[in-house]
């Protein structure tokens, strides 16, 4: 059966260390659209961020972005869903995360472009510096309107959030996620980001309903394509929910380790070898 849905994440997948759309992957998904494939982006990153990928590549599908927690339209901006995460949960997880000595990053405005909002970074976590440093410097001149810092995210927390992050060290967040499971149970689902290499791991909290294996359902239903004519490609655990609803799972050769493992699966080359577009001439164009 042919594929007409291409769901592909961002970060370690289609965008190379450099954080671009290599000339391989760009030529390689232009002849897939050719074909009649749509191709949506499905991302953990908050869908102001993943915006200027789909719209460099002119992408029609809404981006799925923070986890599956919202999909948007690129262009106009047009909810097409959200599950934001429930105003309890939220201070629940937040102070569960400063008790561990966790530094907190909101996710808000899930009907507007969205905003990171943060009170305090603490000194040694350069992980969270940097992450929102990368916030506002690829978003230029509006770089001041897309992160927002306020005296106390406890005091700002009076609504529902898109969704509430940690991020920092491996071993640390690892620990924290594991408390956070004990303390939260099913009222949210958490999604662990981890890159070894730089020793840092985004752990994103959202709705219990939210994922990215949702997220391409729903859009596989509104375009009326099969289960059977998804394929997904991937690189981390957030993935995975997505890659088992897929009929063509994908996995970079980058990837997290534990996704190799897993029956079933295809793989590809790394998101510094053009494996998006490797993937694609195996499983589209051939």
């Amino acid at each position: 059966m042919p594929i007409r849905l291409l769901a592909l994440d961002l970060d370690g997948t289609l965008l190379n260390s450099r954080g671009q759309v290599s000339e391989g992957n760009r030529k390689a998904l232009e002849q897939a659209r050719e074909r009649g494939v749509r191709v949506a982006i499905v991302t953990g990153r908050r869908f102001r961020d993943a915006r200027p990928t789909a719209l460099e590549l002119g992408l029609d599908v809404p981006v799925i972005a923070h986890n599956g927690a919202l999909t948007k339209h690129a262009r106009t901006l047009e909810t097409v869903s959200v599950l934001t995460l429930p105003l309890s949960a939220a201070r629940r997880s937040l102070e569960v995360g400063r008790a561990a000595g966790a530094d907190a990053l909101l996710s808000d405005d899930h009907e507007g472009l969205g905003v990171l909002v943060y009170d305090h970074l603490t000194g040694d976590n350069y992980a969270a510096q940097l992450y929102v440093n990368w916030a506002r410097r690829i978003h230029g001149e509006n770089g001041q309107e897309a992160v927002r810092q306020v005296p106390s995210l406890e005091e700002f927390l009076d609504h529902e959030p898109v969704h509430l992050a940690f991020s920092g060290g491996c071993e640390k967040m690892k620990a924290l996620e594991h408390v956070l499971r004990e303390e939260l149970g099913t009222t949210v689902k958490l999604f662990s980001t981890t890159y070894k290499k730089q020793d840092f791991t985004l752990l994103d909290i959202v709705h219990p309903g939210a994922s990215k294996g949702l997220g391409v359902a729903a859009a596989a239903a509104e375009l009326g394509v099969l289960r059977e004519e998804v394929m997904a490609v991937g690189d981390n655990l957030n993935d995975l929910e997505m890659l088992h609803y897929a009929g063509t799972g994908v996995v970079m050769e980058n990837a997290e380790a534990s996704l190799h493992d897993i029956d079933g699966f295809h793989a590809t080359g790394t998101n510094d070898q053009d494996g998006v577009a490797l993937a694609i001439e195996r499983f589209i164009l051939n």
